[in-house]
């Protein structure tokens, strides 16, 4: 298909892009910007003014529940709405069952995601076998079959001696570890913020030391090892500053925050609703903002939307009981652009945040509108207001803290491959 989106406000951060430009697509791949390509004559066209034209999104962590937990998610639902959402590449975690440690899964969700053909995923490979922290997986066979990664997520090891070694093998691989710090011994099962919300409820808390002692640990061991790591949902302002100074000192690490920690705090605790469980917790205000700090300073490379679909009974019981984890990927972009209205960051580095960036550590060629590049692309109405609802939201997961919240900036169109995988309503 010859396709073509016309009149709009192209945002290609990776390209240093950011003015009206009309973007030419066929064959899969972008043919030409500002003006079409000799003898052009489209069979698709997408009237964008008033519009802003993006690359796809790329998301960095999300749960597809697909093989074994169906009664969540499938990937066909939620790349579905990972086409909604914007995004047209999103790596997925190894948490499903059986867990994702050899080619067979692997090959499953990467023909399982092509027969949905709504958004590419990219599979994180598990660091351990069956995710249970004692023998190494299989990197090298995960690593032929397409792997973009390894991570034992927040599960823990059975000791730091099979972290160095995991860490060694996946540097022999050219694989990146992708970390979530937590100490489970300093977490001790608690399921909110130490703090005084935490202590008003009632609630087992986990200390802010949970996941600063657990990077300086590892942050020692990139320091000898020299091995890629990038650190997943960071929610503390300190472990923010602790990014910032490996940086400086030129280590491999990046690192990220997820999307509901940008603007949720323990504060919105409220009623014990397992709606706001999550993991790390939702911290204190000065955490909060020392992640919008850590955004504009560059020490957290990406936003993520940390997806994580459940049923809604896992979200019934009492709270520490809840299943933690929040269904984010179409709230994504919409408090993306809300971080630009409130003045944290630009449109043109938001978006870096949510596009480039993320696809330089999965270190996969997406995230950008380049001439020669796959077509992967969406158009937003930024003024366009909506109300987030379980009618809404494509997602066979419904659990958000964000119910009834209303939001300005829709997606209306995405793009991937050149092909329209999704619109909103009539063109």
């Amino acid at each position: 298909m010859k396709l073509e989106i016309l009149n709009g406000h192209l945002v290609d951060p990776a390209n240093e892009i950011d003015q009206a430009a009309d973007i030419f697509m066929a064959d899969g791949k972008v043919v030409a910007v500002h003006k079409p390509p000799s003898a052009w004559e489209a069979e698709h066209t997408i009237n964008a003014a008033g519009k802003l034209v993006l690359p796809g999104l790329v998301e960095l962590s999300a749960s597809l529940r697909q093989p074994g937990q169906e009664h969540k998610a499938t990937i066909r639902t939620e790349t579905r709405a990972a086409a909604a959402g914007g995004i047209t590449s999103l790596a997925c975690l190894p948490t499903t069952s059986p867990v994702v440690d050899s080619p067979a899964e692997v090959e499953l969700i990467e023909q399982l995601s092509q027969d949905s053909g709504h958004c590419k995923v990219h599979v994180i490979g598990a660091l351990t076998k069956g995710l249970k922290g004692e023998n190494l997986s299989e990197m090298a066979a995960l690593k032929a079959t397409g792997c973009v990664g390894v991570t034992n997520v927040l599960l823990p090891l059975k000791s730091p001696l099979v972290l160095r070694r995991a860490m060694e093998y996946a540097s022999s691989q050219g694989l990146t570890v992708f970390t979530y710090p937590i100490d489970h011994h300093l977490a001790n099962n608690g399921c909110v913020h130490e703090g005084l919300t935490g202590l008003r409820l009632g609630l087992p808390g986990i200390p802010a030391a949970a996941e600063t002692a657990a990077l300086a640990f590892h942050l020692a061991l990139i320091e000898e090892l020299s091995v890629r790591t990038h650190f997943c949902h960071l929610s503390t302002s300190r472990a923010v500053n602790m990014i910032a100074r490996a940086r400086r000192d030129h280590l491999p690490v990046s690192a990220d925050a997820s999307i509901l920690h940008l603007f949720l705090t323990d504060h919105d605790l409220q009623d014990f609703d397992g709606l706001c469980h999550n993991l790390p917790p939702y911290r204190t205000q000065q955490d909060r903002d020392g992640l919008r700090k850590g955004l504009q300073d560059g020490a957290l490379s990406a936003i993520c939307a940390d997806h994580q679909p459940h049923e809604i009974e896992a979200k019934l019981a009492p709270f520490q009981s809840t299943e933690p984890g929040s269904s984010t990927l179409e709230s994504l972009l919409p408090l993306v652009l809300q971080l630009v209205d409130e003045g944290v960051l630009g449109l043109k580095e938001a978006v870096r945040r949510v596009t480039q960036q993320p696809a330089e550590i999965l270190g996969i060629a997406a995230g950008e509108l380049s001439v020669g590049r796959q077509a992967d692309a969406c158009v937003v109405d930024p003024g366009l207001n909506w109300t987030l609802s379980n009618e809404t939201l494509l997602s066979r997961g419904k659990n958000t803290p964000l119910l009834g919240r209303q939001f300005k900036g829709r997606v209306t169109h995405t793009i991937l491959g050149g092909k329209l995988v999704f619109q909103l309503g009539p063109e």
